[in-house]
């Protein structure tokens, strides 16, 4: 019989300050690929956009998995 008991308030928020530091990971990351992007297409290379568009969406799509992370840790919580 396996038991589900939520998290307290110590794991809670070594979860969220990971998570933080994570997502600050991301968002450098895509602030330099916008810049780095648009150098390059400014500088008349268009190839760059599309995998660069993909490599945010793929970054926006972890940011929004670790939301709904928190959202059920929340959940879990009451």
């Amino acid at each position: 019989m396996s038991l589900k008991r939520p998290f307290t308030r110590e794991q809670r928020t070594t979860i969220i300050y990971g998570m933080l530091a994570f997502i600050l990971i991301l968002v450098i990351l895509q602030l330099w690929l916008l810049t780095a992007t648009m150098n390059a297409y400014l500088g008349g290379d268009e190839g760059v956009i599309w995998p660069a568009a993909a490599a945010s969406l793929l970054c926006l799509a972890l940011n929004a998995g670790l939301l709904r992370y928190l959202y059920y840790i929340e959940r879990v919580r009451r």
